[in-house]
């Protein structure tokens, strides 16, 4: 009988995000963005007993260019979701698109020990974790 392997969050997160001050208005951020790939921005704590946010890309799109509002006027606090869905690093990716598919995100953020330590999404769950052990 063939073992099942189970493939994890921390095996298909990309370990590289833009984290980012809530106050940066949203051309800055752009400006300074190193990881688009990740689609995302994760908004950083400010203080111990905050949470973290999010600001996808789709958020930008939406909130400020279809509004016609300036990126240089917009500060990243009025667009975030806030607080963040997060996932464990140690979840198998089969319940991660249950939780996706649950509350219609697309992405979040990995969270392991009240750090950001990786984003994942639909693309990296199906390209790394099914796609890769397919091949």
């Amino acid at each position: 009988m063939k073992e099942k392997i189970i493939v994890r969050v921390r095996d298909v997160m990309k370990p590289n995000f833009d984290l980012v001050d809530g106050m940066d208005t949203v051309a800055d951020v752009l400006k300074k963005s190193t990881h688009p790939e990740s689609k995302c921005f994760v908004v950083d704590t400010r203080h111990e007993n905050d949470e973290y946010g999010i600001v996808l890309l789709s958020d930008i799109a939406k909130k400020v260019l279809a509004r016609n509002k300036a990126p240089e006027r917009v500060n990243i606090y009025e667009i975030m979701s806030k607080p963040v869905i997060s996932v464990d690093p140690e979840m198998d990716i089969r319940y991660c698109t249950r939780l996706f598919e649950n509350f219609g995100i697309g992405r979040a953020p990995v969270i392991n020990n009240r750090k950001v330590i990786g984003i994942v999404g639909y693309t990296d769950i199906v390209l790394h974790g099914v796609r890769d052990r397919l091949l």
